[in-house]
C-alpha cells in the first residue's frame, strides 16, 4: 500500500464513484442550516438528512462529496493516531437507490483495488442488535461474502465483530430524527508478522475498537433504516 497526498486521496474517491454513477456536490457549511441539533457540521450525513427522509435532491439519487466537519464530542481523544477535531468525510450517498450490498462491496473495492489495502489486514464491525432493533444479519452475511471472495477469513469474531449502538449505531443528532445501524472498516496496522515487534503486548485482547491504536477506522457505511420518534426517546430516557 502506498503513501497517497491529501488531494491524490480525494481525486481518487471522487473519480472512483463517478464512475459508479454519482454526482459529485460541494461540501455545506461547517455552520448548519436549519438545524438547531448541532453547533457545526460533525458529520457528512447532517447536511443531506432531508434528502435521506425523502426530499429530492437536484443533482440526482446517487451522489458523492468531500464535507468538511467540525467534531467536539471525542474531543478527549484528540492527539492520538485516530482522532482529529476538524477533518475531512469522503461520503458516498444513495437516497433511495442502492442499498447495503452495493455501499459495502464499493467501499471494500475502493480500500483494496485503488488503495492497496490488503483485504486481510482489514477487520470490521456490525450492529449486535438490542430490544429497539435486531442484529445486521444483512450487512453481516454481505461482509463474509466479500472477505470469502478475497481469501480472508470470514467468521465473526475473528473478521467480523459485533457491538452495541454506542459503537455502530448512527444518529441522531436530536432527541427524534432518522438513523440506523452501521458496518466499519477498520485496518490492522501492525499484522501478524509485525506484531513481536511492536510496543504493545496483545494477549489476546485487542479488537478493533480496542483503544490501544493497532487498528484504525479507514470507512463506514451508515444505514438510516429507521426513525426515532419521541415516544422511544422518552423510553430509552426512563431507562437510562
Amino acid at each position: 500500500m502506498r503513501t497517497v497526498s491529501a488531494n491524490e486521496l480525494r481525486k481518487m474517491f471522487i473519480e472512483f464513484f463517478q464512475g459508479k454513477g454519482h454526482s459529485i456536490i460541494k461540501s455545506a457549511s461547517l455552520l448548519p442550516e436549519n438545524d438547531p441539533t448541532v453547533l457545526f457540521t460533525t458529520a457528512g450525513m447532517h447536511p443531506l438528512v432531508p434528502y435521506l427522509l425523502g426530499e429530492k435532491h437536484p443533482s440526482g439519487t446517487r451522489l458523492a462529496n468531500v464535507q468538511k466537519c467540525v467534531r467536539t464530542g471525542d474531543i478527549d481523544e484528540v492527539g492520538d493516531n485516530r482522532h482529529l477535531t476538524f477533518f475531512e468525510m469522503l461520503g458516498n450517498w444513495s437516497l433511495g437507490d442502492y442499498w447495503k450490498k452495493e455501499a459495502i462491496e464499493w467501499s471494500f473495492e475502493f480500500l483494496t483495488s485503488k488503495l492497496g489495502m490488503d483485504a486481510k489486514r482489514i477487520f470490521v464491525t456490525c450492529f449486535e442488535g438490542d430490544g429497539d432493533a435486531p442484529r445486521d444479519e444483512e450487512s453481516i452475511k454481505i461482509w463474509q461474502s466479500v472477505f470469502l471472495k478475497a481469501g480472508a477469513n470470514n467468521e465473526i469474531g475473528k473478521r467480523i465483530f459485533l457491538y452495541p449502538k454506542a459503537k455502530n449505531w448512527w444518529g441522531p443528532a436530536g432527541q427524534t430524527g432518522p438513523c440506523g445501524p452501521d458496518t466499519e472498516m477498520f485496518y490492522d496496522t501492525v499484522g501478524d508478522r509485525d506484531i513481536h515487534k511492536h510496543k504493545v503486548t496483545w494477549e489476546g485482547q485487542c479488537h478493533p475498537n480496542c483503544d490501544c491504536g493497532r487498528y484504525v477506522e479507514v470507512g463506514n457505511d451508515v444505514f438510516m433504516q429507521y426513525f426515532k420518534n419521541a415516544e422511544l426517546w422518552e423510553r430509552q430516557r426512563l431507562r437510562d
